[in-house]
């Protein structure tokens, strides 16, 4: 299985448009529905968030790989119970937007000998957050505010200064059900300056608002939400992608 991280600078390097899709571990998901996905081009799966879901992680991941054939899994954190050793990665996210010590540092130092003990595949990444002022659940569990997406060059400096501690990886999030998606003009400013694979995820539930994050510049897409309300839109995104990737003769 091929590493993540080797993965994400691929899709930087080459051009090429990757796709995640992000579990909440906390909702059930009907397993013969998604039974075609390790036969897709699914890049990756995502499995966390904001709510806590410890003793039944590891389970939810197991459940997901009866799905997933190939497919790397990947935990993207909202918790220090949120750790598994059955996934194959984790995003080990520094919420760089923000000023809370707990998800600056605090966490990670709780949870580091775990995730040494369990040999995952560590992905040390700026997790930035931005919208246009909405309070949502992840703003709640954290204790901080998102930046404001208007604010073009406070969110490029926060993403530069991820980058210069060392992360290699930038992650700007609108947040899980968020009523609009990151404009496609503040992601080409944050790509054209930190020249890191690029994850966006959050308020992306059409092709447009896909194909917009795509060409202003994201690397890797996360759809969650929106696949939660629509089994068929991961199809859709899946094809979108592809048929990008092909005019873009990178494939």
């Amino acid at each position: 299985m091929k590493k993540i991280g080797d993965l994400l600078q691929s899709l930087s390097d080459s051009g090429r448009k990757g796709v995640a899709w992000l579990i909440d571990p906390d909702k059930d998901f009907d397993q013969v529905e998604f039974d075609w996905v390790a036969e897709s081009d699914l890049d990756l799966i995502l499995i966390g968030g904001s709510q806590t879901s410890g003793e039944d992680f590891g389970f939810r991941i197991s459940q997901l790989k009866s799905i997933s054939g190939e497919i790397p899994i990947c935990i993207f954190p909202g918790s220090v119970d949120q750790i598994s050793e059955k996934a194959d990665a984790i995003f080990f996210l520094s919420l760089i937007s923000g000023t809370n010590p707990d998800y600056l540092i605090s966490k990670h130092i709780l949870s580091a000998p775990k995730v040494r003990a369990m040999n995952l595949e560590v992905l040390p990444t700026g997790y930035i957050l931005v919208n246009s002022g909405e309070i949502l659940s992840v703003h709640r569990e954290s204790a901080t505010l998102p930046l404001i997406q208007t604010d073009v060059e406070s969110v490029v400096n926060t993403a530069l200064a991820g980058k210069f501690l060392g992360m290699k990886y930038i992650f700007l999030d609108a947040g899980s059900g968020a009523r609009e998606p990151i404009s496609p003009f503040l992601i080409h400013s944050v790509k054209k300056e930190i020249k890191l694979p690029l994850i966006v995820g959050g308020g992306i539930r059409n092709l447009e608002s896909l194909r917009n994050a795509y060409e202003a510049g994201a690397d890797l897409v996360v759809i969650g939400n929106a696949i939660e309300k629509d089994p068929d839109f991961l199809a859709e995104v899946l094809q979108c992608k592809s048929l990008l990737n092909l005019s873009l003769n990178v494939n």
